[in-house]
């Protein structure tokens, strides 16, 4: 399970780090032009403070794979993780309009491939939290 905390500990890096071309890429300066200041700053802050979050929790499972696995605190955390992931899961098919995705390739090839990863990050944290061997 330590190898997977790693992987997953890789990710979630890769992903943190992924949000700095959000502006760009969805082109918030044109989006949030009409929105209030307020609005548009907190929308940059809020996702500022979401890579924040998703990077610690990587730098988490690279720094202490061991310890997440193998502690009572380590579990809680885990467990608490897998609570997270699994909220998250269930936004990308409750928080989201089909609609966004559905017929069309590429966008559908994120959802299905950020819905496989949401699930992969939900299974290992419960698993490691609940102190089981696993399936991977």
């Amino acid at each position: 399970m330590t190898l997977q905390l790693e992987v997953i500990g890789a990710l979630l890096v890769v992903l943190a780090l992924l949000h700095a071309a959000f502006a760009r890429y969805f082109n918030w300066r044109r989006e949030f032009a009409v929105v209030s200041l307020i609005n548009r700053q907190m929308m940059y802050v809020h996702t500022f403070f979401i890579a924040f979050t998703v990077g610690l929790m990587g730098l988490l499972c690279l720094t202490s794979a061991a310890e997440l696995v193998g502690t009572p605190l380590g579990h809680r955390v885990a467990l608490g993780l897998g609570v997270f992931w699994l909220a998250r899961l269930l936004i990308q098919f409750f928080g989201y309009s089909a609609s966004l995705w559905r017929g069309k390739r590429f966008e559908t090839i994120i959802h299905v491939l950020f819905s496989v990863l949401w699930a992969y990050l939900s299974i290992v944290f419960f698993q490691v939290g609940l102190g089981e061997n696993g399936f991977f």
